[in-house]
């Protein structure tokens, strides 16, 4: 099998909104088919003037020109999150080459949380009495489940995100425990 028809499988991404805290936490493996080719990627980072922290999953190139085009459409809306994510979804799903880039976002600010797909999709998570959780990437579901059962613990948001990529990295065999997180205060 040459490398095109190996498959990349790059990573899982986990937000986290509880106690007045919103976190974003990721691992750091990047793989193609059966071979870890990175295992230290930094998939989370802050956009926004710091004031927005996002996770990515799928290919790093398409990436990296998402999280440039979000901080774009956030300089053009006035950090307004709800208003950059719409914005850009419209922009992902209708420009010819936008289209074709294969990844998820999750995206967070103080007030607000999303997960944004190239189909147009920008959807907000269901809230429970004790917060709301998100996930995406390979080890996604396992990461959403842990998160799930960990929410109404006495962890805070850190504690959970971490706690939940611990246990997809377990199970999932595209998930590391080399994590990264970035936080923000709740409003």
């Amino acid at each position: 099998m040459n490398v095109d028809q190996q498959r990349w499988h790059a990573t899982t991404i986990v937000m986290v909104r509880k106690g007045g805290r919103v976190t974003i936490a990721g691992d750091g493996q990047v793989s193609l088919g059966q071979t870890v080719v990175k295992g230290n990627a930094r998939k989370v980072r802050r956009l926004g003037k710091g004031a927005v922290i996002s996770g990515f999953a799928g290919a790093t190139a398409d990436a990296f020109t998402l999280f440039e085009r979000l901080e774009a459409k956030l300089d053009q809306f006035s950090g307004q999150l709800t208003r950059a994510t719409i914005e850009m979804a419209k922009d992902w799903r209708t420009d010819r080459y936008l289209r074709r880039l294969e990844a998820m976002m999750l995206v967070a600010d103080a007030s607000s949380s999303f997960l944004l797909s190239g189909t147009g999709d920008v959807l907000e998570p269901e809230q429970s009495p004790h917060g709301s959780v998100m996930a995406i990437g390979s080890g996604g579901n396992y990461a959403l489940a842990a998160a799930r059962a960990l929410l109404d613990g006495s962890g805070d948001a850190e504690t959970i995100a971490r706690r939940s990529l611990e246990i997809a990295a377990e199970i999932c065999v595209y998930t590391n425990t080399n994590i990264v997180i970035e936080s923000v205060d709740s409003a």
